[in-house]
Order: structure tokens, then C-alpha cells, then sequence
């Protein structure tokens, strides 16, 4: 059976409405709930949520590092609470995942952002002493999208969930190709779904001020999570551009978002390919919104983002990627970075 969350919901005013939706006996039945805020907004979300949910206990999460998971699963199970409902951005609802993993309880999304695919992804990307990591967990039993929240939000961050979602169309290329270089199996339900994902809002002209933009974002963001739910691994949403992304997280930590590496590993990645028009369709689309394309928009330089793309395959061991396949020697790195750049650079 395809694992899907009980409720989908992208609207306004969605977390004022949480009390409806934990009404539903199959979320929760005798009403232990606490909800997970983060610190940005919480006042304002605990007040928008008082009238339905007065007797829901309120964690304010500091920040998207373990230690604050931790310590919420650990308020959790001391609560004995049998679910626990995350409302925030996407620090805060990673931080949630992974607390009600700990918890051993069911975790309702509701997001007030929508920068990338963790929404409804099996992982938890979290801060720790040696950088940065993704955690396996459980995906969301139910997810809400605010939009009056998404409107209200940081447009550089709203922006950068297209490129999340972009990236999607390299990261199947990729999976494909480790199943002709190396008999991979590919699981054919989660690569249309993320590929679905993409089609779906590649081509579309209009911008994030529109509901009808954010709505269909968020559905891809989700369907997105949920490809990965189906493959039982992230490969259908992470290819060679997000062994870039990782690899500019190493080298050059706080260079930028991961919606916006993903969609520069994306078009560099299709460029590697010498897929023309697919590169083509890709850089127009993070122009169209405002989002980098070359090393320069977020502050690299030609010869950092060499380092960059040589390390990206350490990044993930065991994946096969255009990186791997190609085998690049530092001296054929330089060239086609210098290439690309040249292609796009403005």
C-alpha cells in the first residue's frame, strides 16, 4: 500500500483550523497533543491556535540541531502525548520529525514555508558538532500548508523551494543512469511522482504571489517527500545536485539555501549532461524566480565551485551520479565549470 499522509491541506488560515483536524479520532483520541513552535513566530502561533487547541501543551523548539530534538523527545515521552503537532518553518518541523521519533509517537506538519521537500520527507536534516546531518524518520501523519503564512514569509526562502523541486528532474537522470551503469533497481511509483513533481511546476509563468503558485509548490514539495517514502530512500529527489549542495555545505558552510544549491547543482548537472534543452528549461525557470544560476550569485567563485563539484561525490558514498560517471580530473573540472559559467554567467 503507497504511504500517504491521512490529511492533505494547502489553504489560509490552516492553523487556526489545527483543532478540526486533531478532532479526527484516527490522529488522536484522548486529546493528549502538544504542538512544537518555533522561536520566529511563536506568540503568534500560539495565539492563532488557542481558541481550538486551549488544552494542547506548547514546546518553543530553539533552533534545528539535535541537541533541541533531543530535548523535545525527551519532553515528550515524559508527556506522555500521542501526537505532536510541528508548526513552523523547516528547521522547526525537522526538529519535530525527529522528536516524535524519539518520542515514539505520530507528527502532524504544518508548515509556514515552503523552502524545501521536508515537509513530508522520511529525513531529518539537522545541525550537529560536526556539521550537518540527515536523519531517517517516520513521515508526517497529516500535513498542512499556511498559505497566509508562505505569503508572510521571506520570499528568498519561498523561492528556493522551485529549486528544490527542479532538482528532482537530475536526480532521476541520475537514478537512471545507475541502473543502466550498474543495475540499480528503480522503483518506477516514486520516479513518476517526483518527476511528476517537477513537470508540474517547471512550465508555470506565474510567481509565488499567487495561491495558485503555492499551491501547486507545496503539492510538489509534498509529493516530492512522498516519492522518497515509496523509494525508501532519498534517490528520487537526490542526485549529483545534491551531492553539490552538500559538498558547498562542507567546504563553504552559511554560502546559501538548499533550494537554491539544489537548483544551481541541478543546471550544472543537466549541463555536464550536454542536455541542451533541459538545462535550458531548468535556468529559466530559476531566473524566472529570482534564483541563483552560476557560482557568483551566491558568492563562489569559479575556482571555489571546483572544489566544490570535485568533492560533491564523496558527499555520497555509494550513489552513482553524472559526477561519478564522468570521473572528472581536477583539470577537466576547470574547464567545464569555466564553460558554464561562461554559458550563464550574466
Amino acid at each position: 500500500m503507497l504511504p500517504a499522509p491521512l490529511t492533505m491541506d494547502v489553504r489560509r488560515g490552516a492553523v487556526a483550523q489545527l483543532g478540526a483536524l486533531l478532532a479526527d479520532s484516527r490522529v488522536a483520541t484522548s486529546g493528549r497533543v502538544a504542538v512544537a513552535v518555533g522561536p520566529g513566530q511563536g506568540d503568534h502561533i500560539e495565539s492563532l491556535i488557542a481558541p481550538t487547541l486551549g488544552e494542547a501543551e506548547v514546546f518553543r523548539v530553539a533552533d534545528g540541531t539535535v541537541d533541541a530534538a533531543v530535548s523535545l523527545g525527551a519532553d515528550l515521552r515524559k508527556g506522555a502525548y500521542e501526537v505532536v503537532v510541528g508548526v513552523g518553518g523547516g528547521k522547526t518541523i525537522d526538529a519535530t520529525k525527529y522528536a516524535a521519533s524519539l518520542a515514539g509517537i505520530p507528527m502532524v506538519a504544518v508548515a509556514t514555508n515552503l523552502s524545501h521537500d521536508g515537509i513530508c520527507s522520511p529525513t531529518a536534516s539537522l545541525v550537529y558538532e560536526g556539521g550537518k546531518g540527515t536523519f531517517g524518520v517516520p513521515m508526517p501523519l497529516a500535513i498542512l500548508v499556511d498559505l497566509d503564512f508562505v505569503h508572510n514569509a521571506p520570499k528568498s526562502l519561498v523561492r528556493a523551494g522551485v529549486g528544490d523541486v527542479v532538482s528532482n528532474l537530475s536526480a532521476i537522470e541520475d537514478w537512471q543512469l545507475g541502473n543502466v551503469e550498474r543495475g540499480e533497481p528503480i522503483d518506477g511509483l516514486a520516479s513518476s511522482m517526483s518527476r511528476t513533481a517537477a513537470e508540474a511546476l517547471i512550465g508555470r509563468t506565474d510567481s509565488i504571489e499567487s495561491d495558485a503558485f503555492l499551491t501547486v509548490l507545496a503539492e510538489s514539495l509534498i509529493l516530492s517527500g512522498m516519492s522518497m517514502v515509496v523509494a525508501g530512500s532519498s534517490r528520487p529527489a537526490s542526485g549529483g545536485d545534491h551531492e553539490i549542495l552538500h559538498a558547498v555545505d562542507q567546504l563553504f558552510p552559511g554560502t546559501s539555501n538548499h533550494g537554491e544549491l539544489a537548483g544551481i547543482g541541478a543546471a550544472f548537472c543537466f549541463f555536464l549532461r550536454e542536455d541542451d534543452a533541459r538545462v535550458k528549461q531548468v535556468v529559466d525557470c530559476l531566473r524566472r524566480h529570482e534564483l541563483p544560476v552560476v557560482p557568483a550569485d551566491i558568492g563562489l567563485s569559479a575556482e571555489q565551485f571546483r572544489e566544490v563539484v570535485a568533492l560533491a561525490p564523496a558527499t555520497r558514498p555509494g550513489r552513482y551520479t553524472i559526477l561519478e560517471h564522468l570521473r572528472m580530473q581536477d583539470s577537466e573540472i576547470r574547464d567545464r565549470v569555466g564553460d558554464y559559467v561562461r554559458a550563464f554567467g550574466s
